[in-house]
């Protein structure tokens, strides 16, 4: 499924101003909250209202901020300013993203990482490389603005199932999702201008299997 041409979509008007205001709501998230979100428990932030609509447990959306909280920790502990790398876990699965010039240093970060209580899996996508300047992470965090901009409004994809991540205009997309999902998901973010490179970082879900998630956890399914 393609989406709509602008100039031929009745509601086109109405779906851009959406899309600008998700924009402009998650960079002023962004800045107004840099670290934490608005419930603190254990060092880890979990948003109420993302909780009812997430497809993971209300208890596994803590265990992978406090993951992350954690993993962030170790990695300041051991190789302090060394290295630029951010830690994302989505039902327990890490992925490091961001940038260390030594391979020592990434090769000890994910074993760090690794080390954490609760994670199983680690996905180790840093760039043996200098660190990214301000400038390349202030477009990585506009990129990823637009690329969850663009599944809000797109009428077949739930948002809520995916998690974004943006290194150098490389877009990380994570989640529990069904194939179709992972591949309509793939297609729009491949479609924002600016995108270089799109990195798949699925849990695959079957439509079955999907279907039985939603029910016992009374999420509403986009089709």
């Amino acid at each position: 499924m393609t989406t709509p041409d602008r100039a031929t979509c009745p509601d086109a008007g109405l779906r851009a101003d959406r899309r600008r205001a998700a924009i402009a709501l998650v960079l002023g998230a962004a800045a107004l909250l840099p670290a934490c979100a608005p419930v603190l428990v254990g060092g880890a932030a979990v948003s109420g209202a993302l909780v009812a609509t997430d497809r993971r447990t209300a208890g596994t959306q803590l265990e992978d901020a406090n993951i992350e909280f954690k993993g962030a920790a170790r990695i300041r502990d051991l190789v302090g300013e060394r290295v630029h790398i951010n830690v994302t876990s989505y039902n327990r699965q890490v992925l490091l993203t961001g940038e260390a010039a030594d391979p020592r240093d990434r090769e000890l970060v994910e074993k760090a990482v690794r080390s954490v209580e609760g994670v199983r899996l680690i996905v180790n996508e840093v760039a043996l490389m200098g660190k990214s300047s301000l400038t390349a992470r202030s477009n990585d965090a506009i990129l990823t603005a637009r690329v969850k901009a663009a599944l809000l409004d797109a009428k077949d994809v739930h948002a809520q199932a995916f998690k974004v991540v943006t290194e150098r205009a490389t877009v990380h997309l994570m989640g529990r999702v069904t194939a179709r999902e992972a591949d309509r998901a793939t297609q729009i973010t491949r479609g924002i201008p600016g995108v270089q490179k799109v990195v798949r970082v699925f849990e695959m879900l079957t439509e079955a299997e999907l279907a039985n998630l939603e029910a016992s956890q009374g999420l509403n399914r986009k089709k």
